[in-house]
């Protein structure tokens, strides 16, 4: 039988995108696991049973989760303390399954249904206004999860990622666009002496030199 793929993997983790197992996502501490740099049994999320779903994946024995990465808990929540936020969005920008509403200055709030209870947003928040609240259920790891949860976040995280991506890109298509506008302004300037003609060209060739970064 050969080795399982670090899709397969992926797709016995929770998804809770929390980095507790030393990696940024699930999908990279997947492929570390496929390539032997990590072990199986970082992920506290998924807790023991998350261990053993991993070992008979990998046709390993099923060994203690690591609790150098955590240990295994109930589930828990997000929440914010909403009379307290003051809409810097660090938060937001933390959550790595677009579970968290707002605008800047403006109040945030938790989509209780979508949080994976990673607890990133926790760190980032600078008047302390976010508290992981556990769930009614006393059940841990995968025993409070479901393998439809874990789809459901990570569609969303992916779906996240795609769109930074697509933001970055058109964020550095205007920066492009507005370095050649200026290149085109500077072409048209006439100085009026030599030290204006020298300063025109150390201007134009900083733009030159930012628009082939940017281009590349």
């Amino acid at each position: 039988m050969s080795p399982p793929t670090s899709e397969q993997i992926n797709a016995l983790l929770p998804q809770t995108q929390c980095t507790k197992c030393g990696y940024p996502s699930c999908r990279q501490y997947a492929q570390a696991i496929v390539n032997q740099e990590a072990n199986y049994n970082q992920c506290p999320p998924g807790g023991q049973e998350g261990v053993a779903r991993l070992a008979q994946a990998l046709n390993q024995p099923v060994i203690a989760l690591n609790t150098i990465h955590g240990v295994e808990r109930r589930r828990s929540v997000a929440l914010i303390e909403e009379a307290l936020c003051i809409g810097c969005t660090l938060c937001i920008q933390a959550c790595p399954v677009d579970a968290i509403m707002g605008a800047n200055k403006q109040m945030h709030t938790v989509i209780t249904d979508l949080c994976t209870g990673c607890d990133l947003c926790v760190a980032p928040c600078p008047v302390d206004c976010i508290t992981m609240i556990t769930t009614a259920s006393n059940a841990t790891g995968w025993l409070a999860w479901s393998a439809d949860a874990a789809d459901a976040a990570r569609r969303r995280y992916e779906a996240r990622e795609l769109r930074l991506v697509r933001e970055q890109q058109e964020n550095e298509a205007k920066l492009l666009a507005k370095a050649k506008e200026k290149f085109r302004a500077l072409e048209a300037e006439m100085p009026a002496d030599q030290i204006g003609l020298n300063e025109k060209e150390r201007k134009k060739k900083i733009i030159l030199e930012a628009i082939k970064r940017a281009s590349s």
